[in-house]
């Protein structure tokens, strides 16, 4: 139906406008001749590329530009007018040309659809950037809450010989290791039904053969995805060579609170230090916190002031000692007891005193409590 109406319309132009001064039939025939030619036009570039129509159209474009500028050229000469129209349009008709068919032939070799793919593949890539899991970060297990907080975005990817390996650890003999390996397993099942975390199992191997960090960098190389693990070994290599490496271990390190010297802090001694009159204790992210003169503090909560902070391989170490300001003094303590003491001798000497038919003491009481006990002592001999 539509090229019934472009014929007609064609033919029903050309009858009412006559063209080149044809009349009637004659310039309907030509209407039908351009219709014609156009429907053939349809049918070759019906099953021309879309490379190749693409580089035809912009080579059409470009030869056009080419004659205009050289017609602009002509237009400057002293020729005659006929000359002049003559070369500009044969310019014109021939950089045309000359760029559709060129431009048709080379942009024919360029595979478009492939291309489109790859920038897609490449864009897809860049946005959801997999993560490759190591044995060790699944028996962590902190992976999960990092996943929980969003902190981590695109899949996550875990191959057959990482799934594998931590099923092996599953089936050990060991207690420990049995206990560890399917620790790991029920982190992976928990990802796995975390919703927004895509969690692929990857069932293609290495094709090198040896341990599991060599298999992992490998695919990581060829993947062009990032390793997270909290092995320190694995790390330095991966590294080394060029790899972005996720270290939950490094994660954790750099969201531990600041501490500065002079701070105040409130922390539960938990055990004696390795030095005399030092107490250990521990803040939430597991920092050791050592504390001198805190021995005898053991099981309680004391106030402590911040002396130095030390950065180990194994992790933050803090110093401290007691803040003398939330202590009670020692000799205050001290008179507390020795009021106390004086008191309760004074009680026992009364009762001693009512039960000698109430003779008052003889000897001077310098020590409530030692004169006591020599009382007991000449009761007995006597």
């Amino acid at each position: 139906m539509i090229r019934a109406i472009l014929i007609v319309c064609a033919a029903a132009i050309c009858y009412t406008l006559e063209p080149f001064r044809l009349r009637g039939l004659p310039a309907a025939g030509l209407g039908l001749l351009m219709s014609a030619a156009i429907f053939l036009a349809e049918l070759r570039l019906r099953r021309a590329a879309f490379g190749g129509l693409l580089g035809g159209a912009l080579g059409s474009v470009l030869g056009m530009f080419a004659a205009l500028l050289a017609t602009f050229v002509i237009s400057r000469t002293a020729e005659p007018e006929p000359t002049k129209s003559f070369l500009e349009y044969t310019l014109l008709f021939a950089f045309a040309y000359l760029g559709l068919v060129l431009g048709s032939v080379k942009g024919g070799g360029l595979h478009l659809e492939a291309i489109g793919k790859r920038v897609a593949a490449g864009n897809a890539a860049a946005v959801e950037s997999p993560k490759l899991l190591d044995t060790s970060v699944l028996i962590d297990g902190r992976i999960a809450e990092i996943c929980e907080s969003q902190f981590l975005d695109g899949p996550l990817v875990v191959p057959q010989f990482v799934l594998h390996e931590l099923q092996l650890v599953a089936d050990s003999g060991d207690a420990l290791k049995r206990q560890r390996g399917r620790r790991g397993l029920d982190v992976l099942e928990r990802l796995r039904k975390m919703p927004g975390i895509t969690v692929r199992i990857l069932d293609q191997d290495a094709s090198q053969a040896g341990d599991v960090d060599n298999k992992l960098i490998e695919l990581a190389r060829r993947m062009g995805a990032k390793i997270v693990t909290n092995d320190f070994n694995l790390n330095k290599v991966a590294t080394v060579q060029g790899f972005a490496v996720l270290n939950v271990n490094q994660l954790a390190h750099a969201l531990k609170p600041a501490v500065l010297p002079g701070e105040p802090m409130r922390v539960f001694v938990l055990r004696e230090g390795k030095e005399a009159n030092q107490g250990v204790a521990y803040l939430d992210d597991g920092t050791m916190v050592v504390v001198d003169g805190a021995r005898r503090f053991v099981n309680k909560n004391v106030d402590v002031i911040v002396t130095s902070v030390h950065q180990t391989t194994a992790g933050k170490m803090i110093f401290g000692r007691m803040d003398d300001r939330a202590e009670p003094s020692i000799p205050s303590a001290r008179q507390a007891a020795a009021a106390a003491g004086r008191a309760d001798g004074g009680s026992r000497v009364a009762d001693a005193s009512t039960l000698e038919r109430g003779q008052p003491a003889i000897f001077p009481e310098p020590d409530a409590d030692l004169f006591w006990s020599w009382r007991v002592w000449l009761r007995l001999l006597l």
